[in-house]
């Protein structure tokens, strides 16, 4: 799933609320220093001036660049557009006051301690934001719009350009006129040729393929319906006239115009608030976990004696691997044994394992906790740093995606899940692999909150039933 750019000032949503609440700190500095440790919305002329640094900030803010290519920006030219913020803000302010004929109170050594105060604020609290913030994306760059460019050698540094514009990373290049595999543009690797693209897409973090070639051509067309099989998006700077399905937008990468195709395309409004809701589930089921805990823990560890959690690596959102917690519902030695029973595994192409009367599970508790899903309280965790979502796919194990073929991987087109579409189908009752890819394409492709409701609705109504539980 694919996520529309918006505009500007919406994509820095954190830098409007910091500079809001720092235009109000700014506003009682001033006025304490200017008449003591008093409250100004008890003053009327005062309180309105609150409200319209408020206002007129946002106003700026929304008609104006100010936070366009902020990360690039130096200290210094961080400074220079502070200053025009800061000037067209209080400009406009007493532009207003003047016209409204309320300049008369005013003080005018408030208003000087409140344009120093904003700049230094403002410019300081800025530049710690920017810091941190690029230490967290160096730290968790995983987390990007990871593309793939396939293009023409000699377009590579071009395109690279305009990817850096957009705030993407490039994982990588894959020439269409030359097979340069183990070379390098700029410190990205070219890693795949035209014949091993498509296996590169499946077993790699791409969450998009970024192509400029010229013409259209039965490779060209392949690839692109590959990839819209795999839930892997493509950035087309030709906009051609083709079907794969799916759904398709203008965008812009840099100063590119591309065709941007996806399984689903999501508005950041629309990944914003799936994400607070993500995180509010987080919360609260995190609470339910640790009074769980209180309980269940002592029976584990008398039943089995070990670590209370199950920690295994799983496979997230287009290859991203992640590490997921569940209360341990098995006997210590469960891994091991899994080659063992490999014989009776009800899903016939082993892409996943399932059995009845799974001799690892630990007696009494172990069931217990699966049949009333307590044992899957800790992937809240997983939720809350998001790595999962409450709503999603199965996250299969390193082991299993491995085996997918190109068509599998549109399961991770999107954040995994605590539950989701097969989930509530009959957990047990699926036993055909396939299916369970065509039920979570579906999810997938026509996601929506109604859609995310209907599921945990039902999903309550199967772990009270303890229907499919395995």
């Amino acid at each position: 799933m694919y996520r529309r750019s918006e505009n500007h000032w919406s994509k820095h949503i954190g830098f409007v609320f910091e500079d809001s609440i720092l235009w109000q700190m700014s506003f009682l500095i001033a006025y304490w220093i200017r008449f003591g440790f008093l409250s100004p919305f008890e003053v009327d002329y005062y309180l309105q001036v609150s409200i319209l640094l408020f206002v007129i900030n946002i106003g700026v803010v929304f008609f104006g660049k100010i936070y366009h290519g902020i990360l690039k920006r130096t200290w210094f030219s961080e400074a220079i557009q502070v200053v025009k913020q800061v000037a067209l803000t209080i400009g406009l302010l007493l532009f207003y006051l003047y016209l409204t004929k309320q300049n008369e109170p005013m003080s005018r050594i408030f208003f000087g301690y409140l344009v120093i105060g904003s700049l230094v604020l403002i410019w300081g609290v800025r530049s710690l934001h920017k810091y941190l913030l690029k230490r967290h994306l160096a730290n968790n760059s995983e987390n990007l719009h990871n593309v793939l460019v396939f293009c023409k050698s000699k377009d590579a540094e071009e395109m690279l350009s305009n990817i850096e514009k957009a705030e993407w990373r490039a994982v990588g290049f894959c020439f269409s006129d030359e097979d340069r595999t183990g070379d390098s543009v700029k410190g990205i690797p070219v890693v795949a040729n035209k014949e091993n693209l498509l296996e590169y897409i499946k077993k790699n973090v791409v969450d998009g393929l970024f192509m400029a070639v010229s013409g259209v051509d039965k490779l060209n067309s392949d690839v692109q319906r590959v990839c819209m099989e795999m839930g892997v998006s493509t950035h087309i700077k030709i906009t051609e006239d083709s079907s794969f399905g799916g759904e398709s937008m203008l965008d812009t990468v840099g100063d590119f115009t591309v065709l941007t195709r996806s399984i689903k395309i999501a508005s950041a409004r629309q990944i914003l608030l799936k994400r607070l809701v993500d995180i509010c589930a987080g919360i609260a089921g995190l609470i339910v976990m640790l009074l769980c805990y209180i309980f269940v823990a002592p029976i584990i560890y008398i039943k089995s004696p070990g670590p209370i959690f199950f920690k295994q690596t799983r496979v997230g959102k287009n290859g991203r691997k992640f590490t997921i917690y569940k209360f341990r519902s098995m006997y210590m030695d469960a891994e091991e044994r899994k080659k063992e029973l490999m014989a009776q595994n009800k899903i016939a192409d082993g892409m996943m394992f399932k059995m009845d009367d799974d001799p690892r599970i630990i007696k009494g508790i172990g069931h217990f906790i699966r049949d009333y899903s307590i044992d899957e309280l800790p992937q809240f965790w997983n939720v809350l740093k998001g790595d999962m979502s409450l709503i999603g796919t199965r996250p299969p194990t390193v082991e299993e995606y491995e085996k997918y073929d190109f068509h599998h991987k549109v399961r991770l087109a999107m954040k995994p899940g605590i539950t989701g579409m097969w989930q509530t189908s009959g957990r047990s009752n699926i036993t055909d692999f396939e299916e369970v890819v065509t039920l979570d394409a579906y999810y997938i492709t026509n996601w929506s909150f109604a859609l995310d409701l209907r599921i945990l609705l039902k999903t309550i109504k199967v772990v009270l039933k303890k229907d499919g539980a395995s």
